[in-house]
Order: C-alpha cells, then sequence, then structure tokens
C-alpha cells in the first residue's frame, strides 16, 4: 500500500546483490572519464581581490532576461519590462521549474577511500540517487526543482524525503511504500582506479512505481523533465517513466535524459543497450558519458562523427562528458569542447549529476543559451565546475556546490 508525501536495496531472503567494477577515478569535472592530471583544488570561498571578477561571473550565470520554454523563464511588470533578479527568493520564482523523475537511494560510501568494499572498514550514509542528485544540485544552485520518485515507507525513506525537503525541493511528486524498501547502494573508489558498485534492490520502492500515483499537476507545471534509465529496468517503473515522459512532453517540457548506466542492475549488456536507447530519440537534452558512448556505440568518443551517431533529428543538445578533459557538446547548429577543470579527486560519485545541475540550471534561466554558441559554452564551463567541486568530497548530495561556491571557485581559476 503506497501514500503519498505531501510538499511540507533491500537484500533478497537469500542474499543475493549485483557487483561490478567498471568506472576509473578520474581527476573530474564530470563523471565517467579517465585522466591522470591532478592539480590542488582551489579555495571554495573568494577573496576580497575577486569581487570586481565575481561580480561579472554572476551577470555572466545569473542571466535577469531569458526567453520562455513552454512556460516561462522570466516574469514581465505590468508594462510588459522584464524584471531583474534581485535576490534569492526572486530568482528561485523566475526559474522554469526542472522535475526530476526517478530513483531516490542510500549511497554507503567507505570511511576510508582506495579499498574494495569488502575491506572497508566503515561506510558513510549518503543520501543519493542520479534524478534526486540533479533535483538537490539545481536547488542548491538556486533553481527551481521538484522530485518525483517512490522510497520505502521506511526510516531511510523518510530521512531521504526530508533531505530534499531540507534542499528546497519540492516533493510532493514523492511517494512511500509501506511494502518494499528503500534502495541501497555501496560505492568504492579503489586504488586501481575502479569504482565498485554494489547494490539491494530485490525490489525496491522506486522498482514499484506505479503510474496512477504520479502527481499529474506537478508534471504539467515542468519546464524541464530530467531523468535517466534505471527505472526502465523493470515493471511498473517502465510504465510509470514512460507516463511521465508523455504527460510532461503533452504539457510542452523539454525531455532531458541522463542515462546514467549502471549495468550490474540489468540482465543483460544487451538489454541495457536496448532498453537505453528505446527512448533515446524523445529526449530533446542528453548528456552521455564517454564511457556510456563506447558501451552504446563501439565506438571512440573522441571522434565525432561516431558521436553524432547518438545525436537524433529531433535533439536539440547533446553533451558528451570526457571527466577531467571537459565536455563535448553538439547542437543542430555547432558543435565543439569545453576543457575541464582539474581537481584533486575524493569521490567521483555524483559528478555527472552535478553537471547535470548545472546546465539544466542555467537553461532554467534561459533556454535560448541552446541558441548562442559563446552562451552556452559559459554554461558548460559553469556546469564543469560544479562537477568539479562534487569530486573534491565524498558522496553525492552532500558534496553539491551552491551557487556562491562555484562563482568562487570558477573566479579562482586562470583564464
Amino acid at each position: 500500500m503506497a501514500a503519498s508525501c505531501g510538499s511540507g536495496v533491500l537484500p533478497s531472503s537469500s542474499g543475493q546483490y549485483h557487483l561490478q567494477a567498471n568506472t576509473k577515478a578520474v581527476a573530474s569535472s564530470v563523471g565517467g572519464a579517465s585522466g591522470n592530471s591532478v592539480l590542488p583544488i582551489c579555495s571554495k570561498r573568494g577573496s576580497e581581490n575577486n569581487s570586481k571578477k565575481q561580480s561579472l561571473l554572476s551577470q555572466t550565470f545569473v542571466p535577469a532576461v531569458g526567453p520562455k520554454f513552454s512556460r516561462g523563464l522570466a516574469k514581465g511588470n505590468n508594462n510588459g519590462a522584464t524584471q531583474e533578479h534581485r535576490s534569492l527568493v526572486s530568482v528561485r520564482s523566475e526559474h522554469a521549474k526542472v522535475v526530476c523523475f526517478g530513483e531516490l537511494l542510500i549511497d554507503f560510501v567507505p570511511t576510508v577511500g582506495g579499498l574494495a568494499l569488502a575491506d572497508a572498514p566503515a561506510f558513510k550514509k549518503a543520501p543519493g540517487g542520479a534524478p534526486a542528485n540533479v533535483a538537490v544540485g539545481i536547488a542548491r544552485l538556486g533553481g527551481n526543482s521538484a522530485f518525483v520518485g517512490k522510497v520505502g515507507d521506511d526510516e531511510f525513506g523518510v530521512m531521504l524525503v526530508n533531505v530534499l525537503k531540507d534542499n528546497n525541493v519540492d516533493t510532493k511528486g514523492c511517494v512511500f511504500d509501506a511494502n518494499a524498501r528503500t534502495a541501497l547502494a555501496f560505492v568504492t573508489l579503489r586504488h586501481d582506479g575502479e569504482r565498485e558498485f554494489m547494490f539491494y534492490r530485490n525490489p525496491s520502492a522506486d522498482m514499484l512505481f506505479e503510474p496512477h500515483e504520479l502527481d499529474l499537476t506537478l508534471l504539467q507545471e515542468a519546464a524541464i523533465l530530467h531523468y535517466g534509465s534505471i527505472s526502465l529496468i523493470t515493471e511498473p517503473s517502465r510504465s510509470t517513466h514512460m507516463e511521465a515522459m508523455r504527460i510532461a512532453k503533452e504539457a510542452g517540457a523539454v525531455l532531458s535524459y541522463d542515462p546514467n548506466l549502471r549495468l550490474p542492475l540489468w540482465s543483460s549488456a544487451e538489454a541495457a543497450r536496448e532498453g537505453i536507447r528505446s527512448i533515446w530519440n524523445q529526449a530533446d537534452i542528453i548528456k552521455v558519458s564517454d564511457e556510456e558512448v563506447k558501451f552504446l556505440t563501439g565506438g571512440d568518443s573522441t571522434d565525432d562523427e561516431n558521436n553524432l551517431k547518438l545525436f537524433h533529428p529531433g535533439c536539440k543538445l547533446m553533451l558528451v562528458t570526457e571527466g577531467g578533459e571537459g565536455c563535448r557538446y553538439y547542437t543542430p547548429k555547432f558543435r565543439g569542447t569545453v576543457e575541464g577543470l582539474k581537481v584533486e579527486v575524493v569521490d567521483t560519485t555524483g559528478a555527472g549529476d552535478a553537471f547535470c545541475a548545472g546546465i539544466l540550471s542555467q537553461l532554467g534561466k534561459d533556454s535560448s543559451v541552446l541558441e548562442n554558441e559563446d552562451r552556452l559554452r559559459e554554461a558548460l564551463k559553469f556546469a564543469n565546475a560544479c562537477g568539479a567541486i562534487t569530486v573534491t568530497e565524498r558522496g553525492a548530495i552532500p558534496a553539491l556546490p551552491d551557487m556562491d561556491t562555484v562563482l568562487s571557485f570558477i573566479s579562482e581559476v586562470p583564464a
């Protein structure tokens, strides 16, 4: 029996779990790429000497005006003039709503890095789940975000929803299930450069999310609907995912897709490819890592022609993230690369989600970024910075930066 939450992996009986080590450690601004160049991270707070530079950065990354998505990104006064953003409250009110659909879970991260999971002496509990990470990331950057998903009616589930609320994420789309547990994931970064995952969700509450439990009004309010692929793996969550996309798209939302490949959760590699590609052509914005490009195409992610095999006719923006190397961007009008920001890596968990939060927070303020290459490059530099900051701390949600931290970080990076 499920209960809706107002705004205001369970191990199986046999002890089954899935385990895979497949993602390399990186000096990274986003997740999913390898790199060995590591520089000390800059201070997260700007000095007085940076005040003038930061003012310019604020103007760049918090645009006062902008055209609309389907439901408006900027408000006009009675004379039709567009109002400037003058406070965090007004900024949030003038941002388009980004609704994130999918899983919300607990990540258990070893307190000592560089060890296999079995060798870790203890674990730190951290809220996670890629779509939830993105929702929190957007809210921390001053954006307007909501989360739609299902958790167990247990202490972890209640804690996770409260974390979203505490971070100013709209939670009226959250549902509790009294008959299933909240998902758990154990993740570690080993000395050999591999991330190791172990999932407990057989089944977890998010897998049992049903279409009739969706908050229709919230989905219809979305200017952007962001989602991954994990909810596509089993029913009924797959049908719920598809219904959420349909409702939001028919209401005029832009669809944003980050596959977030977690191969151990799929029955096979081929099932993962087929499932991920099954909704590919419906997305307006696609973020995919270099490793996911290799998985989906079998080709070299540094080859633009290979990457463009994934660029479908209706796509407005496709991003290929390359860890510490930065990212590649493709639109119907232009393509290019934006260099990454090198930092000292502590934990890459959530880096790609921070990147997504960074770019979606910018698009939520001004969708015309997609039409102007210079402004898109600035927005992607901002997204790279979000990812870079996140890898310097353990866990996903605990490490996501706020706007001041990002602007201070960028202001200290040599031009």
